[in-house]
């Protein structure tokens, strides 16, 4: 196989090609780090870090959103563009944003990891702005493009700032964290939307003023980002001790921190894992739910037979739903070190059941049929434990990034195939693409369960071919792939 050929390459690191964690600790004399300095560090990280990727994430799914709350608000109206035309504009978005990610997934191994981002979220924001100036099919199609464009670095830069301070065993809560936004920006939006419902004026519509403010708003975090989040340990407003600390604490990961030099050999590595093949089709499947569900929540609800006002409120309980369940995954997966096993359970609650109840509920059963959209929310709180996947069981620099790329265009092509299964001629209960939210999830929850194998045979595997292997002082740091570390073990 070829991870056994992996093994056998002679682990002889280039010292000049080394993660830049491991030349700062060679200019700074260690201290010694307690269990109480430690939670202190954990607790001054989780009050400057998490906030600031919260409300960038927040925010990247409101923006990308806002389209669906203003449709129920008069949108295809106003710009006179058919069903079919406002399914592209979903479409647009995430073919750009697939298109974006390898590229983006360079720069940002360049780049200075949040400088890049702010930039990001400040053009994204300026893009959401000019939405209110759109007029027709030409103009809406151009800035959801752009959209893509800007918003494709906002996941795997997270990905990546969240492997640069937290450990294995942590990861898992804190994506869920940042997460989070999902559900807080279904709330929001949905409130601003009922909001803004009852503005009336000959100038702007509620549409395009709704735009407008988080447009303004996002280019505001997106200045916060630039100005507050660091680039990593080593580049922090930290003391001296507490940077030695971050850096010191992270080697049990043995994923790195940061190394600036592009490696293709880690490249190649990416693409002959077995792993990321298994990963590639979950993240697939689990997002053609979750492309149908963000692009068309208004949408259903408003097809049960309820006003565009009612339907505002009645998307509340969708983020909800959402928040809750991405923390307790998140919590979780942290507390029992289960990744796997969190996703299945939220794929067979959130497709199986949720997905069935939407499909085969009577048309005049509204709570059924509210439940099971509510319920479908849940699949979206598995995508953080396959974000934390990437982030625990990758390591050499080059290889995460690309791997995270790899993600985020599987999560574009399930996000493509989503929006297309709801078609015109199947208004308005759209039964087939109900049934596909099924069939999807039933295939993601059965290969997260061959994935989860997998880990478990290769960790033994390597038990049995390196039994009593010593300790190489620093390998953490020598910027190795975990298919080099003979060390490595993964985490399922």
């Amino acid at each position: 196989m070829e991870s056994d050929k992996v093994d056998k390459v002679e682990q002889t690191p280039n010292v000049t090609d080394v993660d830049a964690a491991l030349e700062y600790l060679n200019h700074e004399n260690t201290t010694a780090m307690t269990e109480i300095n430690e939670k202190a560090l954990v607790r001054k990280l989780d009050m400057t870090i998490v906030p600031l990727m919260w409300a960038c994430y927040n925010l990247q799914y409101l923006d990308k959103t806002l389209i669906n709350y203003a449709n129920v608000m008069g949108l295809q109206e106003d710009t006179g563009i058919t069903g079919n035309q406002f399914s592209l504009l979903a479409t647009l978005f995430y073919i750009t944003y697939l298109a974006f990610e390898f590229p983006t997934g360079y720069l940002m191994q360049r780049l200075p990891t949040s400088k890049y981002l702010g930039a990001n979220v400040i053009l994204w924001g300026l893009v959401v702005t000019l939405n209110s100036a759109a007029k027709n099919w030409a103009a809406l199609a151009a800035l959801r493009t752009l959209l893509g464009c800007f918003e494709s670095a906002i996941a795997p830069a997270l990905i990546l700032v969240t492997s640069m301070w937290y450990k294995r065993s942590e990861q898992p809560a804190r994506v869920g964290f940042w997460y989070v936004g999902t559900g807080t920006g279904s709330i929001i939006g949905a409130l601003t939307s009922f909001g803004f419902q009852h503005y009336e004026s000959e100038i702007f519509t509620p549409w395009q003023i709704m735009f407008l403010l988080f447009g303004l708003i996002t280019i505001a975090v997106g200045v916060l980002t630039v100005i507050f989040l660091p680039d990593s340990p080593m580049k922090s407003r930290l003391t001296r001790e507490e940077k030695i600390w971050a850096i010191e604490r992270l080697r049990e990961n043995q994923t790195g921190i940061e190394n600036k030099h592009f490696k293709m050999y880690q490249v190649r590595d990416c693409f002959t894992d077995p792993q990321t093949w298994l990963i590639i089709l979950i993240t697939i499947t689990m997002n053609i739910p979750n492309g149908a569900v963000s692009s068309y929540q208004a949408t259903i609800i408003k097809g049960f037979g309820y006003t565009s006002k009612q339907t505002a409120l009645l998307s509340i309980p969708s983020g909800v739903v959402s928040c809750i369940s991405v923390i307790g995954a998140g919590l979780s997966s942290s507390k029992f070190n289960a990744r796997g096993l969190v996703i299945i359970i939220l794929l067979l609650v959130g497709g199986i059941l949720g997905g069935s109840l939407l499909a085969f509920s009577s048309p005049t059963n509204k709570g059924a049929l509210l439940t099971g959209n509510y319920l479908t929310n849940v699949i979206g709180a598995a995508l953080p434990m396959v974000y934390s996947y990437s982030a625990a069981n990758y390591a050499g620099h080059t290889k995460k990034v690309t791997m995270n790329a790899v993600v985020l265009i599987s999560f574009c092509l399930g996000n493509i195939i989503g929006p297309l299964t709801f078609r015109d001629a199947d208004k308005p209960q759209y039964l087939p693409a109900k049934i596909v939210i099924i069939a999807s999830t039933a295939v993601a929850a059965v290969t997260t369960g061959v994935l989860m194998a997998y880990y478990v045979w290769e960790n033994k595997r390597r038990d049995r071919l390196h039994p009593g292997l010593e300790h190489q002082e620093n390998s953490e740091f020598f910027d190795l792939t975990d298919r080099e570390n003979k060390e490595f073990r993964y985490r399922w």
